[in-house]
């Protein structure tokens, strides 16, 4: 590994390679999409999400910049920018970490054990503190009305083709009701 460019170069490659569905950005490494999956056994299984992830220049002495493009309700995910606060992303990474790392380990664990204390969605974090049967609700309700495999195949904004399989009669659905968090802010 003699250079970040490498490393940066093999971690993309070791994701593209592993199960996860990559989407590149500009034909570039430093910019992508990646398909996720709720981790089994959580609130959020079942559910599918388009994660952008950017990877600084310095990557990866410096951590990957990762957002939910569709939307979450988590108490640690900001609902209308799909920003993540991740302690260990943000503030605790290592060179040690690769990507793989990130979608295997720090998202899931933090799907499954959210830390209503540091909140970016103080809505989420406030129902889960107070009255945890209606914030398993509210998060169920928004996997099957925002996580769902036709979500991310559009989320970037864009209108739907003809060739598309999705229709807002298909998805029982109106436009207000499919709106998409944005990107994340570098």
């Amino acid at each position: 590994m003699s250079s970040p460019s490498k490393r940066r170069e093999m971690d993309v490659m070791k994701l593209m390679m592993s199960d996860y569905n990559v989407e590149t950005i500009n034909d570039g490494l430093n910019e992508f999409n990646v398909e996720f999956q709720g981790p089994k056994e959580s609130l959020y299984e079942g559910g599918v999400w388009k994660i952008h992830v950017e990877l600084p220049d310095a990557y990866p002495y410096k951590s990957p910049s990762i957002g939910f493009v569709n939307k979450i309700f988590h108490p640690n995910v900001d609902e209308l920018s799909g920003s993540v606060c991740l302690d260990v992303i943000n503030q605790s990474w290592s060179p040690m970490f690769d990507l793989l790392n990130v979608f295997e380990v720090f998202l899931p664990q933090l799907l499954i054990y959210p830390n209503p204390s540091d909140p970016l969605n103080g809505d989420a974090a406030s129902l889960m503190m107070k009255d945890k049967e209606q914030y398993d609700q509210k998060v169920k309700e928004y996997c099957e009305r925002y996580a769902k495999k036709e979500h991310i195949m559009n989320s970037t904004g864009e209108e739907l083709s003809d060739e598309e399989d999705v229709s807002d009669e298909e998805s029982g659905s109106s436009d207000e009701e499919d709106e998409i968090a944005g990107h994340v802010d570098p």
